[in-house]
């Protein structure tokens, strides 16, 4: 625990889910998107993501709160982390923008999951390069716009009810839009099951011709790029979060190892160079749970932005948790490579953190803007 970080309360969240969450432990019990996204739902734990006023748990969105079931979802499952994340991801500009119609007609649905949400930003060219998307909306003369694009690497492809898509609707950065648009509407298809190196809902949209009316409009018209970069703000620092509880993870399953693998006549644990190994794992999560929870609260306290404590703690705590599962794997040796030992899977998910809402190296540039700024 960080001490004067996370409250008594959020110690108690954390025990309680701890316990649930046994169900989602990966990969056995869930086949498909599918499956994970009705044992996501199952727990009950979209009300963290939404006010209060509109079915939530608490009367704003607490990063403490998400950042402790982050943990505790990937210390067990990572596409179950992933899907529950992105429902964040995907309804928070609806909260940031949308008009009090549209949140009584979305969020309360999205808190009790009857509704899943999909953050729709990332294209074949821009992805680092956010202000570079192509993907269109034009007027159609009605009121409403038309839609034209493709969309790549969009998680909760073919599981969301709806997608949060940024659309160009004028030149520049001042020149995006977003827009809700139901997963069923005329002219968008969508393509999951994209292939990756770990178990990851994730697939592409293409939009062709897809008429939305002007109520599909979150804010004014220009104002996606604010509300993708203020909705980042608050779940980049979460990402941390996620890899905080894969690297525990990892450093569980070494330990047990260690304990119980027997190598020269005495179990590994008692070898020099694997206590190294499990003492720097030790290090590199004391000092990223700290960070993670420093850039939540900060958030939690009443801060507008930030954009940099969330980059340092998304920044530090991914590449440790890189590390953190390479040792562990290390430690268990060529058990670590095969398949259905839990470090194996870990090894395979932990690095997707280190690319997606940010790279490590666009992190880099965010912390030295804002240092030299300063």
């Amino acid at each position: 625990m960080a001490v004067g970080l996370l409250t008594d309360a959020h110690e108690r969240l954390r025990a309680e889910v701890r316990e649930r969450f046994r169900t989602l432990e990966a990969p056995a019990q869930y086949e498909g998107d599918a499956a994970v996204a009705a044992a996501v739902k199952g727990l009950g734990l979209y009300g963290y993501l939404v006010p209060e006023v509109y079915g939530g748990v608490h009367p704003g969105v607490d990063v403490r709160s998400v950042c402790v079931l982050r943990e505790e979802l990937a210390y067990r499952n990572g596409a179950a982390d992933s899907l529950f994340a992105v429902q964040g991801l995907g309804s928070h500009p609806v909260l940031l923008g949308g008009s009090e119609a549209q949140r009584q007609a979305l969020l309360p649905a999205v808190a009790r999951g009857e509704l899943l949400f999909a953050f729709a930003l990332t294209e074949p060219e821009a992805g680092s390069d956010v202000a570079g998307l192509s993907t269109s909306a034009r007027p159609n003369g009605h009121g409403g716009y038309v839609l034209d694009g493709h969309k790549r690497f969009i998680s909760n492809a073919g599981v969301a009810t709806h997608y949060t898509v940024f659309a160009r609707t004028g030149e520049g950065r001042g020149g995006i839009s977003a827009f809700v648009v139901p997963a069923d509407a005329p002219g968008l298809e969508v393509r999951a099951g994209m292939a990756l190196l770990g178990d990851h809902p994730i697939g592409e949209l293409f939009f062709r011709g897809v008429r939305v009316p002007a109520e599909a409009r979150l804010g004014a018209e220009g104002a996606g790029m604010k509300l993708a970069l203020s909705t980042l703000d608050v779940f980049r620092g979460t990402v941390g979060a996620a890899a905080l509880g894969m690297a525990r993870r990892a450093q569980d399953e070494a330990v047990a190892y260690a304990k119980g693998r027997k190598q020269f006549g005495a179990p590994l644990a008692e070898l020099p160079a694997v206590q190294g190994l499990l003492a720097d794992n030790a290090v590199d999560l004391e000092a990223a749970t700290l960070l993670v929870h420093k850039a939540a609260a900060t958030k939690d306290g009443g801060a507008e932005r930030v954009t940099y404590e969330a980059a340092v703690a998304k920044l530090f705590a991914t590449e440790a948790a890189q590390r953190v599962v390479d040792r562990a794997l290390q430690v268990h040796g060529g058990n670590g490579v095969v398949r259905g030992f839990a470090v194996e899977r870990l090894y395979r998910d932990v690095r997707a953190l280190r690319i997606y809402e940010g790279a490590s190296e666009v992190q880099r540039l965010v912390i030295a803007r804002a240092l030299l700024k300063g």
